[in-house]
């Protein structure tokens, strides 16, 4: 990798726990059985990226932990950013397995799209992506984009969807990260699907305490907070419902290179078939507040699992 690249990245360089010993017992059919010493299949280092986002983080570091528990050889470059810088360096070869969302990622290849529902949305998706790169099976577990106001806001003015805007005789500012002021689903598209007109400022925390703090302390009125965030509860927000499908389905996927062999994604597909939204909800919860470290929510999950 790049000295370039390396210097525009927040690389964390986890600890690589050997789990050979509490695998011993398990049968030859099992996915995540412990790969056999001197096997081809793990004698290349497999690279996992995530972008800076802490729930991303985790499921990376599952991923991670789960390799390395067949016998793989892993490099952790976590906490990337998002996927203006990620994706490059993913089509370039340098990042060889990155936790995903299906919407989100179909929306960067294909801005247009008319898909909606989760199936649709993963199917596409499977045919666009650029040579040398592929998505594993989709998990259960989501974790999208969603617009939020305060419960006070929505008693007020009588708001529970996205369509409840337009009618709203106050200025409203959306806020969130830089990125969303030109993503699809931004100020224009809300303007384009549900014909409402928002300000914009950027918040750079990916809808955590301080994009609460500038919605509650009415900075702005509407705030993009992925739907997995236990945030949302925290603080009695109110998700906007979304009739019209400004927002994508983004079901969790991995992103996968050439590098990553059928062996490999056998594994990583058990961990996905595994994790639920309700899953995603709770170990996000275990981070934001409780503060865990995602090793070891990664490594509990895994065991509470069975995966392990």
């Amino acid at each position: 990798m790049s000295t370039a690249t390396r210097s525009r990245r927040l690389v964390a360089i986890a600890t690589a726990v050997g789990l050979g010993v509490a695998l011993a017992g398990c049968a030859s059919s099992d996915p995540l059985e412990t790969a056999p010493a001197g096997d081809a299949s793990a004698s290349e280092t497999i690279v996992i990226g995530s972008q800076a986002y802490y729930s991303n983080v985790i499921i990376a570091e599952i991923y991670a932990q789960a390799l390395e528990a067949n016998g793989y050889e892993v490099q952790r470059d976590f906490e990337i950013g998002q996927r203006e810088v990620y994706l490059p360096e993913i089509e370039a070869g340098e990042i060889d397995l990155f936790p995903e969302y299906t919407g989100n990622l179909l929306q960067y290849y294909v801005p247009d799209t008319t898909a909606t529902t989760s199936d649709d949305v993963y199917e596409e998706l499977t045919g666009a992506l650029p040579d040398g790169l592929r998505v594993l099976d989709q998990s259960p577990a989501t974790d999208q984009d969603s617009y939020n106001v305060t419960k006070a806001f929505s008693d007020e003015y009588g708001v529970t969807s996205l369509e409840d805007l337009a009618g709203v005789p106050v200025p409203l500012t959306l806020g969130g990260n830089a990125e969303l002021e030109t993503r699809p689903y931004g100020p224009q598209g809300l303007k384009d699907t549900y014909g409402v007109d928002v300000g914009f400022t950027a918040i750079e925390d990916s809808g955590g305490a301080l994009t609460v703090k500038a919605l509650v302390d009415d900075q702005v009125q509407l705030v993009n907070i992925y739907s997995a965030d236990p945030n949302i509860a925290a603080n009695d927000l109110v998700t906007l419902e979304d009739p019209k499908g400004l927002f994508l389905a983004s079901n969790v996927v991995p992103l996968a290179s050439d590098k990553v062999t059928d062996e490999i994604a056998d594994v990583i597909n058990t961990v996905s078939a595994a994790l639920t939204a309700a899953d995603l909800v709770a170990l996000n919860d275990e981070s934001v507040n409780e503060q865990r470290n995602a090793e070891d929510i990664a490594a509990d999950w895994l065991a509470e699992k069975a995966l392990f």
